[in-house]
């Protein structure tokens, strides 16, 4: 699942994401979502959160178990 869709995250859910500083090559970073930093209910590349450890970034997808 992709993260574009605000409704797909909340705190407590495991997410991949880009960070500001990994956008060229990718590389993803996984983490617990603590806040969702997007207020719009859609963003093309993906809602910004911030995860447990303090890191920000896109959410490339959502992990599933």
């Amino acid at each position: 699942m992709n993260g574009q869709n605000r409704n797909d995250i909340y705190p407590g859910l495991e997410v991949d994401i880009i960070l500001k500083k990994d956008q060229r090559s990718g590389k993803l970073t996984r983490g617990v979502v603590k806040d969702l930093l997007t207020s719009s209910s859609y963003h093309s590349r993906g809602i910004k959160v911030r995860l447990e450890d303090g890191q920000v970034g896109r959410v490339a997808e959502i992990v599933e178990f």
